[in-house]
């Protein structure tokens, strides 16, 4: 009665899932070895006592800018064990968005048993200086997706953090390492920018196909049967990956095309496999089309890939809804239903969307269902929330 659950476990050619998770930190990241120099030129000072460092990661989705910070974080705990104790917390901002969230979370890496809630700024601040003093280590506090924070709860958090040693004995006892999309310098005060500094900025470009490559090989050597690839399937993997430089993309590739050959009862990976899921994987749009929009623009966009999330197709009328939703986020007053629809124009001419009028009830009346065929509209929406603010304040 199970037999078609033969092939689950078999091992033909998957031996561990772990390494085709988007999540996983391997031993050593590839294709980004000048990167982490830059990186740990930032922290060139880090090994000597009340010293401290602060960079802003920045990068398009899939360019490593999370694994980068985790794997340094990781490497330089490791490296300074006999100079310095140094520990590190990573809180994805997505998630905890408000101020007290974050604090919250940074407090309880140094003490598991800290109450979560009912406690104010002020008092888990004073905690977590406490705490500091206390372990006498220094902490890299990594908030990935800080424009989510920053767009909620404005920078208070992180001039407090960079003030943490003020009035207090001895200096530096945190490192700041801030991960977003796009550069968020430009967007903090003029007080906690003087603290930070203009030049700790670490831009990261998209992975070129020799890095697309390495990460396929490495996920592969780690993932699967030495016997089930060769290297040209992971140079088809690379190269239908190139156009979007996201390594996320690769990793997925690489896992569909596992998951289609076991499913075929094969023991090797075959071109057909990959080509098969490589279409089915919409492309991440080139960086500089967001650029081509305007802020109200942007927003229309935004309400699009957030309704599109849930659903394959939604109308014209469902674009004003989200629209208006998305304004009131923003405290900013909506257009009008005329311009509403020019920018949709606009969006569906720089081929982001898809526009199909159908008809409806009778035959007599019709309605515009509009898709996002070529991307995701979760990745839209993520570069969007990362420059949408500045764009409304030009």
């Amino acid at each position: 009665m199970s037999d078609y659950l033969d092939r689950i476990g078999s091992g033909l050619i998957l031996l561990d899932p772990g390494p085709l998770d988007f999540d996983f930190i391997p031993e050593t990241m590839v294709g980004r070895r000048e990167i982490q120099s830059n990186l740990a030129a930032k922290f060139h000072s880090i090994s000597h006592p009340n010293s401290s460092a602060n960079v802003v990661i920045t990068g398009p989705v899939g360019s490593g800018k999370t694994l980068l910070a985790r794997t340094f974080c990781r490497d330089i705990e490791h490296h300074l064990r006999n100079k310095r104790q140094i520990r590190s917390v990573h809180i994805n901002c997505r998630n905890a968005t408000t101020n007290v969230r974050v604090a919250q979370r940074i407090v309880q890496t140094l003490d598991a048993g800290h109450p979560d809630r009912g406690l104010s700024m002020g008092e888990l601040l004073n905690s977590l200086r406490r705490l500091l003093r206390s372990n006498d280590r220094h902490l890299i506090i990594v908030l990935d997706e800080v424009d989510h924070l920053l767009r909620k709860s404005g920078n208070d958090l992180i001039y407090q953090l960079l003030r943490i040693d003020e009035d207090q004995e001895g200096s530096g006892t945190i490192s700041l390492i801030l991960i977003s999309q796009e550069q968020v310098l430009d967007v903090l005060e003029n007080a906690v920018i003087s603290r930070f500094g203009h030049t700790n900025h670490l831009p990261i470009p998209s992975y070129d196909y020799d890095g697309l490559l390495a990460i396929t090989r490495q996920r592969a050597e780690a993932a699967l049967n030495p016997q089930s690839w060769t290297e040209e399937i992971l140079k088809l993997i690379a190269t239908s990956a190139a156009p979007s430089g996201d390594a996320r993309q690769v990793i997925e590739l690489l896992n569909g095309a596992v998951e289609h050959a076991e499913s075929d009862g094969r023991s090797m990976l075959e071109p057909e496999h990959v080509q098969t899921r490589a279409k089915a994987i919409p492309q991440v749009m080139p960086e500089d089309v967001l650029d081509e929009l305007t802020g109200h623009p942007m927003l229309v966009l935004l309400g699009i890939c957030r309704r599109l999330r849930k659903t394959e197709f939604m109308t014209s009328k469902d674009v004003e809804s989200m629209y208006t939703v998305v304004c009131e986020e923003y405290e900013v007053k909506p257009r009008s239903h005329t311009t509403v629809w020019k920018y949709l124009k606009i969006i569906e001419g720089l081929s982001i969307i898809d526009t199909r009028v159908d008809t409806v009830g009778d035959g007599r009346g019709r309605t515009t269902h509009i898709s996002m065929p070529h991307a995701l509209p979760m990745d839209v929406a993520a570069r969007i929330e990362g420059r949408v603010v500045k764009k409304l304040n030009r």
